[in-house]
């Protein structure tokens, strides 16, 4: 077994903040009338204690941390502030000047200075921006600031999937090495930040052929936090507990009938632990996405080997697995849903059936995921590399991110090609339901009609073809508030597919832009360059280089060589 410790090395300098945008609009703007600030509550590591240094960036500002080790010493967060031997009354006194105080880690403050706290709160001028993890023993005096009313309460949530690979965008890694890492982390970035360097030193990231990105292959490392984690899955656990959970962590989920030689007394205490959840179906599987990777991971290589063998590698499980994700398919309702059999073999050195390759990308196309279901289609070619079901998905998956010509017969959807193309009058024939009622929109110009199919596709999951029926709906509207509506939802979505370029996006991106900005971006995309703008616009070049900058942001490009695409404009549409 090996176990990392985080030090210098695995530590790179902060990754940018992202995403939580109402958040820091929360914790960064005046407070109401009688609230004296925010306090910020969360599980540990979603990143409390940066968003609260964001708000403050550039101001005035002084700093307390509670800390366990001095959580008994009075006053100890405050030692820096105060005098020897000071009472409540007095500490009060002393910091009625300091106008912002920032209260890291309070639920680690001593009870003297969580009274303190509380009391500035309550009496002083003092505006307090306070982070506090919740799921912890927390002192009265501190749940009080929100239970109470008297700061406003934040509850900053997990980061979600879309933030966490905007926050890897750049690190080199493929898709589901990104999705293997926020789905172990719970979007916990701290942990998430302590396993990328330790994948990174300890060499596990190995090369894609033919993309130039890096897969996490193998075990889950077992850093500091890892086992911090897992130390209640391990101590205090008789034999029954830990043969349990190990079962688990090798071929969940598992039913809960008796015959499968599962107890039912030790699953229940395990249950009311917290360790594992019980769904509707009576399948039983650990409690945290964590849990499974890190108990393999510190199983020993013989108790691995037997685990894994007497858990059949879990093809019944896969086989499952693989039923459920075409069965929703099939009813057009991809919308995300857990599937961790699969990601299994993905993330080690045995290659993914093709069968089931083939549906995950199917399946993750649909949604949007272009890039995953590459990702998908090649670890199925992996293993069987002339599999046609994934040289199919892969070749699809290359038409909508516009590598590849279109991919013609795509099962039911078939018809809904042309629909898709703005062409709804060249269908073979009329798709039904959700998909039928965008070609009807379509077809009459509907920019209503087109915005409610738009988001019944949503909310099946069918994010890019939602996308393309709102930007089709920008070109249907007569009215122009309506319009701008339709174009940021667009927006909004087509950024969560993956690089999606087809032809009802193309030309969406421009309303983004300031005049100038397009100005510009037109010329660049000509293939002039920043001089010879700079020159046409009466401009210095700096000034060129800069608007390229904010569009590229803008517009989600690399470079100039996405701006062709990006102007290209849309096929004609029937009035």
């Amino acid at each position: 077994m090996t176990t990392y410790e985080q030090g210098a090395r695995t530590l790179e300098p902060p990754w940018p903040f992202t995403g939580r945008e109402g958040e820091l609009e929360l914790v960064g703007r005046p407070s109401p009338a009688g609230r004296q600030g925010v306090v910020v509550t969360g599980p540990a590591g979603v990143g409390k204690t940066r968003l609260i240094a964001e708000a403050v960036r550039g101001t005035d500002c002084t700093r307390v941390t509670g800390t366990p080790e001095t959580s008994a010493l009075p006053f100890a967060a405050f030692a820096h502030l105060l005098p020897d031997r000071v009472s409540l009354p007095g500490a009060v006194r002393r910091l009625t000047g300091v106008r912002l105080l920032v209260v890291d880690d309070a639920h680690l403050l001593d009870e003297a200075s969580a009274a303190l706290v509380h009391q500035l709160a309550v009496h002083g001028g003092t505006r307090l921006l306070v982070a506090a993890a919740d799921r912890t023993p927390v002192r009265g005096a501190v749940s009080r600031l929100w239970t109470g009313e008297l700061l406003t309460h934040v509850v900053l949530e997990p980061l979600p999937y879309d933030e966490t690979a905007q926050l890897l965008t750049g690190s080199g890694l493929e898709p589901l090495t990104v999705r293997r890492l926020h789905r172990v982390c719970g979007g916990d970035l701290r942990l998430l930040r302590e396993l990328l360097g330790a994948l990174r030193e300890s060499g596990p990231l190995t090369p894609v052929p033919d993309t130039g990105e890096l897969a996490w292959r193998g075990p889950l490392p077992l850093t500091a936090t890892v086992r911090e984690r897992i130390r209640p899955l391990l101590e205090r656990r008789g034999p029954g507990e830990r043969d349990t959970l190990e079962r688990l962590a090798f071929a969940e989920p598992l039913p809960s009938h008796l015959d499968e030689g599962l107890d039912l007394t030790i699953l229940e205490h395990l249950e009311t632990d917290g360790l594992i959840q019980v769904d509707e179906r009576g399948a039983v599987r650990l409690a945290h996405p964590l849990y499974g990777p890190a108990l393999r991971a510190s199983a020993g290589r013989l108790r691995a080997r037997r685990l894994a063998r007497t858990a059949g590698r879990g093809g019944p499980a896969l086989k499952a697995e693989q039923q459920r994700l075409e069965e929703r398919i099939e009813q057009l309702d991809v919308r995300e849903v857990p599937a961790p059999v699969g990601e299994w073999p993905a993330s080690g050195d045995r290659p993914v059936p093709a069968g089931y390759a083939a549906a995950r990308a199917r399946y993750s196309r649909l949604r949007g995921e272009l890039r995953e279901a590459a990702a998908w289609a090649r670890e199925g070619l992996r293993g069987a590399p002339g599999d046609a079901s994934c040289r199919t998905e892969l070749a699809r998956a290359a038409a909508e991110s516009g590598e590849a010509a279109v991919v013609r017969g795509d099962g039911g959807l078939a018809h809904y090609g042309a629909v898709r193309r703005g062409e709804p009058e060249r269908a073979a024939g009329r798709p039904a339901g959700v998909l039928g009622r965008h070609a009807d929109a379509l077809a009459r110009g509907d920019g209503p009609g087109l915005d409610r199919a738009a988001a019944a596709l949503a909310e099946r999951g069918l994010l890019l073809f939602a996308a393309e029926a709102y930007a089709q709906a920008v070109r249907a509207h007569r009215d122009p508030r309506a319009a701008r509506m339709s174009r940021t939802r667009a927006v909004a979505l087509a950024r969560r597919c993956q690089g999606a370029r087809t032809p009802a996006l193309s030309g969406l991106f421009l309303g983004e832009l300031t005049a100038r900005q397009r100005q510009i971006v037109t010329l660049a995309a000509t293939g002039l360059s920043n001089r010879q703008i700079a020159e046409r616009l009466t401009l210095s070049v700096r000034t060129v280089g800069n608007h390229l900058y904010s569009a590229y942001t803008r517009l989600g490009a690399s470079d100039r060589t996405d701006l062709p695409w990006l102007l290209e404009q849309p096929h004609a549409q029937p009035a």
